[in-house]
Order: C-alpha cells, then sequence, then structure tokens
C-alpha cells in the first residue's frame, strides 16, 4: 500500500485532534510520561533509527524491519495470519531481532492517533496496542474511531484523559514527523509493509508470506556464517 507524501502525513500527525473533536483547554499528562522510547538497546549490533520499537535478542544474527501502518489492511492480515508463528519461530527463539517502524497511511490522522496512543506510558504496551488496533480495524473503517481506540486504551491501563494527551502531545507529534522523515528520507520507502532483512529490501508487490520471510532469514544467516533454520514450511 502506498501513502501521502510527507508533508500531508505531517499536516496529519498535527490534525489528530480532529480525530477526537475539540481537546480540552487544559490536558492532564500522561501518566508517566516519557519521550519517545529507544527500544533498541544501547549493546544492539544492528544501527537504530529514531524510536525503533522492538523485540527479541539484539544480537541475534539477524535483524528485520518492518515498516507498517495501522491504517493499512496488509498489515493487518501480516500482522494476524503470518506474524504469531514468525515470532515464535524466529523472535522468540533469538534467532531474529525484529524492529517495527511507522508510517501513516491514509487514513493518516487515525494511524497517526494510533501509534501516538501506543506510545503512551513509554511504549510500554506499544505492540500489545499496536496488535490491538490492527484487530479493530473492521470496527471503526465504518463507524466512529474514538470509541474503539478509548476502548484499547482504557484495555491497557490509560484512563480517558490520558490518552487524550497522549495522542495531541505537541512533543509526541515532533517525534512522529522524525520517524515519517527518517522512512522517507533515509531508507526510502514507499509504501506499507515494507520489510528489510539485515539492511536488505524483501522484494515483491505482496505481503511476504511465512515462507518468504524463512527464504530471507536462511540467505542472511547463511551469509552471517550461521547454520540456515530448519523449518517445516510456511504459509
Amino acid at each position: 500500500m502506498t501513502f501521502p507524501n510527507r508533508r500531508a502525513l505531517v499536516a496529519a500527525a498535527v490534525a489528530v485532534t480532529a480525530l477526537l473533536g475539540a481537546a480540552p483547554a487544559v490536558q492532564a499528562a500522561p501518566a508517566k510520561a516519557a519521550p519517545s522510547p529507544k527500544a533498541a538497546p544501547a549493546k544492539s549490533r544492528w544501527p537504530a533509527a529514531p524510536g525503533d520499537m522492538s523485540l527479541g535478542n539484539p544480537n541475534a544474527p539477524v535483524h528485520v524491519v518492518e515498516y507498517l501502518s495501522l491504517t493499512c489492511s496488509h498489515c493487518a492480515a501480516f500482522n494476524a495470519e503470518v506474524f504469531p508463528t514468525f515470532k515464535t519461530r524466529y523472535i522468540d527463539t533469538g534467532r531474529v531481532y525484529y524492529t517495527a517502524r511507522e508510517l501513516l497511511t491514509a487514513p493518516a490522522n487515525v494511524a497517526a492517533a494510533g501509534f501516538l496512543m501506543a506510545r503512551c506510558n513509554g511504549g510500554a504496551r506499544y505492540f500489545p496496542i499496536v496488535d490491538q488496533v490492527f484487530k479493530s480495524q473492521p470496527r471503526w473503517q465504518t463507524g466512529s474511531i474514538k470509541p474503539v481506540f478509548l476502548e484499547i486504551a482504557k484495555a491497557n491501563g490509560l484512563t480517558e484523559d490520558q490518552f487524550t494527551a497522549c495522542v495531541t502531545d505537541e512533543k509526541a507529534g515532533e517525534a512522529l514527523e522524525a520517524r515519517l522523515r527518517y522512512a522517507t528520507e533515509t531508507d526510502h520507502v514507499t509504501g506499507t509493509p515494507t520489510f528489510f532483512v539485515n539492511g536488505v529490501l524483501m522484494k515483491g508487490d505482496t505481503v511476504p508470506s511465512l515462507g518468504d520471510l524463512d527464504a530471507a532469514i536462511g540467505q542472511a544467516m547463511k551469509a552471517s556464517g550461521k547454520p540456515a533454520p530448519k523449518t517445516k514450511g510456511g504459509r
């Protein structure tokens, strides 16, 4: 899925309040408010981008980066159909260090709100919230978005005031802009989902299957001198 130009994305990030209705004149600060986290530990062998959110062993032989958008139906399909087995097979076994990087696809203000909510409280619940937003797509694509997002926020320990403060925080919006700038100007990403394996772009016009990832990870392990993973086949 392609995404709008960066100027449109930045405008969307700034205009997240339109999604929620008028924000209160004075907003409550989010609990344990913190700048966008650096999820990649300093000891990671893999270079980090602004605001990376990662899972797994930072010294794993393979680094898989996924550019995703919370309004991307293909990303939601990957999250539901491929990611759980990919995580069990590679991330949980220490063979892959996985990093999520953010883009905004239309409606960009919805994707921005979802990512800003996921980063509330320093991103402590980032991956569970991302998963829940993906799973909620059918509910808000044809109806009101705020009640669905607020339900997700409360399920992850946020009050309504904290949720509103997170998704309308000016500094958080600026950090999101920096992440978008890195995506377009440094990694030259043109759509979601986009995957890099040890810095090599996975080519293809469709969402990668588990078999596609098996092959790319196997090649990366071979190049790194590690034995290729043994699999029983993929999707």
